[in-house]
């Protein structure tokens, strides 16, 4: 027993519980860069961690009926041929670098959590004014089902390679595509991800990248984790959560990247996360701003009162 393995996996639980994304975003990174474990072995790892946490969440969620299984069930139809697509493709990666496969990976999975960090970001930064147009569900025509096994593929097989992004990136693709409430996003989106886990997780097996004892370990601290975030979510405000997760996201990007020496200066490690939390600080209140403006103008109009 590792007790700083299991408290990664309790905080990591904990994160998952209360926003639905951040397991593999965070966990893998965290493996690489704390832990020290290989890059391949922290991806497939974190796989079947994730796999078993998510299993648990999203049964809570589907006893809660808060997932629409019809969708999850397209986006299952692309994501795991593309999981398992990503998988096959990391074996070719690895039989085609040898010795620099490992960099190689650090710059994969440094990518992907670019990605999802900013998507993150977008996500608690620029839709906030979708609650009009959400609904619990959609009734699918054949663009939907189109666009969530292309959404579903593309998110398979980025997992199958990195281990990253699938919660992130699903949850941002629900509200674009489905415009789902939060309530169906977070329960679709964990509901989903356990089927893809699963099977990315099974391939990662077969391949020999995942470490049991590790992961046992994890699931230690993750599961009591998830039940308690599942809990708290209603306490503590997804304003606050998912800025401060894409920041983290990013800034662990950074640090895979000064890790794999590319060249990146090391004060840009401190420097982007401050940058970042201003920004998403600033911009709100920026907004507020120009929203009152707009309703003092349109007030003055309809009293018919001169501008100032």
């Amino acid at each position: 027993m590792d007790p700083i393995t299991v408290v990664f996996g309790l905080c990591v639980g904990l994160l998952v519980g209360m926003t639905g994304i951040g397991g593999g975003s965070i966990m893998t990174p965290l493996l690489i860069l704390v832990v020290g474990v290989k890059p391949v072995t922290a991806i497939g790892t974190d796989l079947f961690y994730a796999a078993v946490t998510k299993t648990l969440g999203g049964w809570r969620h589907w006893r809660r009926g808060t997932v629409d299984q019809k969708i999850s069930g397209w986006l299952a139809v692309g994501s795991v041929p593309g999981a398992l697509g990503g998988v096959y493709v990391l074996h070719l990666l690895q039989d085609a670098y040898g010795k620099g496969f490992d960099d190689l990976i650090l710059y994969i999975v440094a990518g992907a959590l670019a990605v999802t960090g900013i998507a993150t970001l977008a996500r608690a930064m620029f839709m906030r004014n979708v609650a009009s147009r959400e609904r619990d569900t959609v009734d699918l025509k054949l663009k939907h089902k189109v666009a969530a096994v292309t959404l579903g593929l593309t998110i398979g097989f980025v997992l199958g390679v990195s281990s990253a992004g699938s919660g992130a990136l699903i949850a941002v693709g629900l509200i674009l595509i489905f415009r789902l409430t939060p309530r169906r996003v977070v329960g679709t989106d964990v509901f989903h991800a356990a089927i893809l886990l699963w099977v990315a997780s099974f391939a990662h097996i077969i391949s020999g990248n995942v470490d049991f004892g590790l992961a046992g370990n994890l699931l230690v601290g993750s599961l009591p984790g998830v039940w308690i975030g599942s809990s708290a979510s209603v306490k503590v405000s997804p304003a606050l959560l998912r800025p401060t997760l894409g920041i983290v996201l990013c800034t662990a990007s950074l640090g895979i990247l000064i890790k794999a020496k590319v060249g990146i200066p090391t004060p840009l490690f401190a420097i982007v996360p401050v940058a970042l939390a201003l920004l998403a600080w600033r911009l709100p209140i920026a907004r507020e701003r120009g929203a009152a403006r707009r309703s003092a103008v349109r007030a003055r109009a309809q009293l018919d009162l001169p501008r100032a």
